[in-house]
Protein backbone atom coordinates (compact mmCIF):
# COMPACT_ATOMS: atom_id res chain seq x y z
CA UNK A 1 0.00 0.00 0.00
CA UNK A 2 1.10 3.57 -0.61
CA UNK A 3 2.78 5.38 2.30
CA UNK A 4 0.24 8.23 2.25
CA UNK A 5 -2.64 5.74 2.41
CA UNK A 6 -1.06 3.91 5.35
CA UNK A 7 -0.50 7.21 7.19
CA UNK A 8 -4.19 8.10 6.81
CA UNK A 9 -5.21 4.66 8.07
CA UNK A 10 -2.84 5.07 11.01
CA UNK A 11 -4.45 8.36 12.02
CA UNK A 12 -8.02 7.12 11.69
CA UNK A 13 -7.79 3.52 12.96
CA UNK A 14 -4.86 3.49 15.40
CA UNK A 15 -7.00 4.62 18.42
CA UNK A 16 -9.52 1.78 18.06
CA UNK A 17 -6.83 -0.79 17.23
CA UNK A 18 -4.68 0.25 20.20
CA UNK A 19 -7.68 0.24 22.51
CA UNK A 20 -8.61 -3.26 21.33
CA UNK A 21 -5.03 -4.59 21.64
CA UNK A 22 -4.60 -3.19 25.16
CA UNK A 23 -7.74 -4.93 26.33
CA UNK A 24 -6.63 -8.16 24.64
CA UNK A 25 -3.15 -8.11 26.15
CA UNK A 26 -3.61 -6.26 29.44
CA UNK A 27 -0.40 -4.42 28.51
CA UNK A 28 -0.07 -1.07 26.77
CA UNK A 29 3.57 -1.79 25.91
CA UNK A 30 2.59 -4.99 24.10
CA UNK A 31 -0.36 -3.24 22.44
CA UNK A 32 1.81 -0.44 21.08
CA UNK A 33 4.34 -2.94 19.73
CA UNK A 34 1.60 -4.92 18.00
CA UNK A 35 0.05 -1.85 16.37
CA UNK A 36 3.47 -0.70 15.16
CA UNK A 37 4.23 -4.14 13.68
CA UNK A 38 0.83 -4.24 11.99
CA UNK A 39 1.20 -0.91 10.21
CA UNK A 40 4.75 -1.70 9.15
CA UNK A 41 3.59 -4.97 7.63
CA UNK A 42 0.61 -3.50 5.75
CA UNK A 43 2.93 -1.20 3.81
CA UNK A 44 4.21 -4.29 2.01
CA UNK A 45 0.76 -5.57 1.05
CA UNK A 46 -0.56 -4.63 -2.43
CA UNK A 47 -3.75 -2.55 -2.18
CA UNK A 48 -5.66 -4.82 -4.56
CA UNK A 49 -5.26 -7.74 -2.13
CA UNK A 50 -7.05 -5.91 0.71
CA UNK A 51 -10.78 -5.73 0.05
CA UNK A 52 -11.75 -4.40 3.48
CA UNK A 53 -8.89 -2.53 5.13
CA UNK A 54 -10.60 -2.19 8.50
CA UNK A 55 -11.32 -5.92 8.76
CA UNK A 56 -7.82 -6.73 7.51
CA UNK A 57 -6.19 -4.58 10.20
CA UNK A 58 -8.34 -5.93 13.02
CA UNK A 59 -7.72 -9.49 11.86
CA UNK A 60 -3.98 -8.81 11.74
CA UNK A 61 -3.98 -7.24 15.21
CA UNK A 62 -6.13 -10.09 16.59
CA UNK A 63 -3.75 -12.70 15.20
CA UNK A 64 -0.69 -10.87 16.51
CA UNK A 65 -2.30 -10.58 19.95
CA UNK A 66 -3.09 -14.30 20.02
CA UNK A 67 0.41 -15.20 18.78
CA UNK A 68 1.96 -13.08 21.51
CA UNK A 69 -0.39 -14.46 24.16
CA UNK A 70 0.48 -17.97 23.04
CA UNK A 71 4.20 -17.16 23.27
CA UNK A 72 3.67 -15.66 26.72
CA UNK A 73 1.53 -18.50 28.05
CA UNK A 74 4.41 -20.37 29.67
CA UNK A 75 5.66 -17.16 31.24
CA UNK A 76 2.17 -16.44 32.57
CA UNK A 77 1.95 -19.95 34.04
CA UNK A 78 5.32 -19.51 35.76
CA UNK A 79 4.56 -15.94 36.86
CA UNK A 80 5.38 -15.35 40.52
CA UNK A 81 2.24 -14.37 42.41
CA UNK A 82 -0.98 -12.90 40.98
CA UNK A 83 -0.79 -11.46 37.43
CA UNK A 84 -2.48 -8.09 36.94
CA UNK A 85 -2.86 -5.90 33.83
CA UNK A 86 -0.50 -2.98 33.28
CA UNK A 87 -2.08 0.19 34.73
CA UNK A 88 -2.54 3.22 32.47
CA UNK A 89 -3.38 6.84 33.12
CA UNK A 90 -6.76 8.01 31.84
CA UNK A 91 -6.88 11.72 32.54
CA UNK A 92 -6.69 13.14 29.02
CA UNK A 93 -2.94 13.56 29.26
CA UNK A 94 -1.48 11.40 26.51
CA UNK A 95 -1.78 8.15 28.45
CA UNK A 96 -5.57 8.25 28.14
CA UNK A 97 -7.78 5.52 26.80
CA UNK A 98 -7.57 5.97 23.00
CA UNK A 99 -11.34 5.85 22.62
CA UNK A 100 -12.31 7.98 25.60
CA UNK A 101 -15.68 9.56 24.90
CA UNK A 102 -16.52 6.95 22.27
CA UNK A 103 -16.60 3.66 24.11
CA UNK A 104 -17.60 2.71 27.63
CA UNK A 105 -14.73 3.58 29.94
CA UNK A 106 -15.81 0.82 32.33
CA UNK A 107 -14.12 -1.66 30.02
CA UNK A 108 -10.62 -0.47 30.96
CA UNK A 109 -11.18 -0.65 34.71
CA UNK A 110 -8.63 -2.92 36.39
CA UNK A 111 -11.44 -5.15 37.67
CA UNK A 112 -12.86 -5.67 34.19
CA UNK A 113 -9.51 -6.19 32.48
CA UNK A 114 -8.69 -8.76 35.14
CA UNK A 115 -11.92 -10.63 34.33
CA UNK A 116 -11.39 -10.42 30.56
CA UNK A 117 -8.07 -12.23 30.95
CA UNK A 118 -10.03 -15.27 32.15
CA UNK A 119 -11.67 -15.68 28.72
CA UNK A 120 -10.19 -17.84 25.97
CA UNK A 121 -8.36 -15.90 23.27
CA UNK A 122 -11.16 -16.33 20.70
CA UNK A 123 -13.82 -15.38 23.25
CA UNK A 124 -11.80 -12.30 24.12
CA UNK A 125 -11.57 -11.19 20.48
CA UNK A 126 -15.27 -11.66 19.80
CA UNK A 127 -16.35 -10.12 23.10
CA UNK A 128 -14.19 -7.00 22.72
CA UNK A 129 -15.18 -6.40 19.10
CA UNK A 130 -18.86 -6.67 19.98
CA UNK A 131 -19.08 -5.21 23.51
CA UNK A 132 -16.38 -2.56 23.33
CA UNK A 133 -16.18 -1.56 19.66
CA UNK A 134 -19.85 -2.28 18.84
CA UNK A 135 -19.08 -4.32 15.70
CA UNK A 136 -21.88 -6.20 13.96
CA UNK A 137 -21.62 -10.00 14.02
CA UNK A 138 -21.15 -10.07 10.26
CA UNK A 139 -18.07 -7.84 10.62
CA UNK A 140 -16.70 -9.94 13.49
CA UNK A 141 -17.19 -13.12 11.46
CA UNK A 142 -14.87 -11.80 8.74
CA UNK A 143 -12.19 -10.98 11.30
CA UNK A 144 -12.19 -14.29 13.18
CA UNK A 145 -13.06 -16.59 10.24
CA UNK A 146 -16.23 -17.96 11.82
CA UNK A 147 -19.90 -17.71 10.96
CA UNK A 148 -21.91 -14.81 12.36
CA UNK A 149 -24.12 -17.34 14.21
CA UNK A 150 -21.05 -18.89 15.81
CA UNK A 151 -19.77 -15.44 16.81
CA UNK A 152 -23.12 -14.67 18.40
CA UNK A 153 -22.88 -17.87 20.49
CA UNK A 154 -19.29 -17.11 21.50
CA UNK A 155 -20.27 -13.61 22.58
CA UNK A 156 -23.20 -14.85 24.65
CA UNK A 157 -20.96 -17.40 26.36
CA UNK A 158 -18.33 -14.75 27.15
CA UNK A 159 -20.96 -12.26 28.30
CA UNK A 160 -22.47 -14.86 30.61
CA UNK A 161 -19.04 -15.60 32.08
CA UNK A 162 -18.29 -11.93 32.77
CA UNK A 163 -21.68 -10.56 33.71
CA UNK A 164 -22.86 -7.00 33.08
CA UNK A 165 -20.60 -3.96 33.36
CA UNK A 166 -21.99 -1.53 35.96
CA UNK A 167 -22.28 1.89 34.28
CA UNK A 168 -20.21 4.77 35.68
CA UNK A 169 -21.72 8.09 36.65
CA UNK A 170 -20.48 11.29 38.26
CA UNK A 171 -22.08 10.50 41.63
CA UNK A 172 -20.42 7.09 41.74
CA UNK A 173 -17.05 8.68 40.91
CA UNK A 174 -17.41 11.21 43.74
CA UNK A 175 -18.33 8.53 46.28
CA UNK A 176 -15.49 6.35 45.05
CA UNK A 177 -12.98 9.17 45.41
CA UNK A 178 -14.09 9.88 48.97
CA UNK A 179 -13.83 6.20 49.93
CA UNK A 180 -10.35 5.85 48.43
CA UNK A 181 -9.18 9.00 50.21
CA UNK A 182 -10.46 7.48 53.47
CA UNK A 183 -8.59 4.25 52.73
CA UNK A 184 -5.35 6.11 51.94
CA UNK A 185 -5.55 8.29 55.04
CA UNK A 186 -6.29 5.30 57.28
CA UNK A 187 -3.30 3.52 55.76
CA UNK A 188 -1.03 6.54 56.24
CA UNK A 189 -2.18 6.94 59.86
CA UNK A 190 -1.91 3.22 60.59
CA UNK A 191 -5.54 3.36 61.74
CA UNK A 192 -6.76 -0.24 61.79
CA UNK A 193 -10.35 0.65 62.71
CA UNK A 194 -10.83 3.17 59.88
CA UNK A 195 -9.10 0.88 57.40
CA UNK A 196 -11.52 -1.93 58.26
CA UNK A 197 -14.45 0.45 57.73
CA UNK A 198 -13.49 0.93 54.06
CA UNK A 199 -13.46 -2.83 53.33
CA UNK A 200 -15.98 -5.69 53.41
CA UNK A 201 -15.60 -9.00 55.19
CA UNK A 202 -15.04 -10.61 51.76
CA UNK A 203 -12.57 -8.08 50.30
CA UNK A 204 -9.75 -9.63 48.23
CA UNK A 205 -6.27 -8.12 47.79
CA UNK A 206 -4.34 -8.98 44.60
CA UNK A 207 -0.74 -7.77 44.72
CA UNK A 208 1.44 -8.12 41.59
CA UNK A 209 5.14 -8.01 42.39
CA UNK A 210 6.14 -10.33 39.56
CA UNK A 211 8.85 -11.90 41.70
CA UNK A 212 10.79 -8.63 41.52
CA UNK A 213 9.24 -6.92 44.52
CA UNK A 214 8.26 -8.64 47.76
CA UNK A 215 4.52 -9.29 47.72
CA UNK A 216 2.11 -12.04 48.83
CA UNK A 217 2.29 -15.02 46.46
CA UNK A 218 -1.46 -15.55 46.68
CA UNK A 219 -4.44 -13.21 47.01
CA UNK A 220 -5.33 -12.23 50.57
CA UNK A 221 -8.96 -12.75 51.60
CA UNK A 222 -10.94 -10.89 54.26
CA UNK A 223 -10.88 -7.36 55.64
CA UNK A 224 -9.14 -8.27 58.89
CA UNK A 225 -6.26 -10.09 57.19
CA UNK A 226 -5.84 -7.36 54.57
CA UNK A 227 -5.92 -4.53 57.10
CA UNK A 228 -3.37 -6.31 59.32
CA UNK A 229 -1.15 -6.88 56.28
CA UNK A 230 -1.15 -3.18 55.34
CA UNK A 231 -0.59 -2.05 58.92
CA UNK A 232 2.20 -4.62 59.23
CA UNK A 233 4.15 -3.36 56.19
CA UNK A 234 3.68 0.34 57.03
CA UNK A 235 7.00 0.52 58.98
CA UNK A 236 8.77 -0.70 55.82
CA UNK A 237 7.57 2.31 53.81
CA UNK A 238 10.39 4.77 53.02
CA UNK A 239 10.65 7.94 55.07
CA UNK A 240 9.95 10.06 51.98
CA UNK A 241 6.86 8.01 51.10
CA UNK A 242 3.95 9.89 49.52
CA UNK A 243 0.87 9.16 47.46
CA UNK A 244 -1.41 10.98 45.05
CA UNK A 245 -4.99 10.28 44.01
CA UNK A 246 -5.13 9.96 40.21
CA UNK A 247 -7.43 8.46 37.59
CA UNK A 248 -6.02 5.07 36.66
CA UNK A 249 -7.83 2.87 34.14
CA UNK A 250 -10.77 5.28 34.13
CA UNK A 251 -11.32 5.07 37.89
CA UNK A 252 -9.92 6.89 40.93
CA UNK A 253 -6.79 5.11 42.18
CA UNK A 254 -3.62 5.70 44.17
CA UNK A 255 -0.06 6.20 42.96
CA UNK A 256 2.73 5.72 45.52
CA UNK A 257 6.17 7.33 45.49
CA UNK A 258 9.44 7.01 47.38
CA UNK A 259 10.74 10.52 46.89
CA UNK A 260 10.23 11.08 43.16
CA UNK A 261 10.35 7.37 42.30
CA UNK A 262 7.01 5.73 41.53
CA UNK A 263 6.88 2.27 43.11
CA UNK A 264 3.23 1.15 43.17
CA UNK A 265 -0.30 1.79 42.01
CA UNK A 266 -3.52 0.61 43.63
CA UNK A 267 -6.89 0.33 41.88
CA UNK A 268 -10.16 -0.64 43.51
CA UNK A 269 -13.36 -2.50 42.76
CA UNK A 270 -16.07 -0.75 44.79
CA UNK A 271 -19.63 -1.82 45.47
CA UNK A 272 -22.17 -0.23 47.83
CA UNK A 273 -19.56 2.28 49.02
CA UNK A 274 -17.15 -0.41 50.20
CA UNK A 275 -13.96 -1.78 48.65
CA UNK A 276 -14.52 -5.37 47.51
CA UNK A 277 -11.30 -5.93 45.54
CA UNK A 278 -7.89 -4.25 45.67
CA UNK A 279 -5.44 -4.48 42.76
CA UNK A 280 -1.90 -3.41 43.67
CA UNK A 281 0.79 -3.35 40.98
CA UNK A 282 4.40 -3.22 42.24
CA UNK A 283 6.18 -5.03 39.39
CA UNK A 284 8.50 -2.29 38.04
CA UNK A 285 8.23 -3.70 34.50
CA UNK A 286 4.52 -2.84 34.50
CA UNK A 287 5.11 0.68 35.82
CA UNK A 288 7.54 1.87 33.13
CA UNK A 289 5.06 3.97 31.15
CA UNK A 290 3.61 5.54 34.31
CA UNK A 291 7.11 6.20 35.65
CA UNK A 292 7.94 8.07 32.44
CA UNK A 293 4.72 10.04 32.63
CA UNK A 294 5.24 11.13 36.23
CA UNK A 295 8.92 11.89 35.62
CA UNK A 296 7.72 14.50 33.12
CA UNK A 297 4.63 15.53 35.11
CA UNK A 298 6.61 16.24 38.30
CA UNK A 299 9.47 18.26 36.73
Amino acid sequence: MHTVEVEELYKSLRPSLLSFAYRMMGSMMDAEDIIQETFLSIEKVPSDLVKNVKSYLFRSVSNRCIDRLRAQSRHREAYVGPWLPEPIMSEGNGQTDPLEGYIRKETISMAYLFLIQQLSWTERVVFLLREVLQYEYEEIAKIVDKSSANCRQIFRRAKRSLGDIPPMNAGMQRNTTHLIESFAQALLDGDMKKLLETLTSDTILYMDGGGKVRAPLRPLFGHDRIARFFIGILPEFPADFSYTLREINAQPGLVFFAGKQLFATICFDIQHNRIVNIYAVLNPDKLISLTRFFATDRI
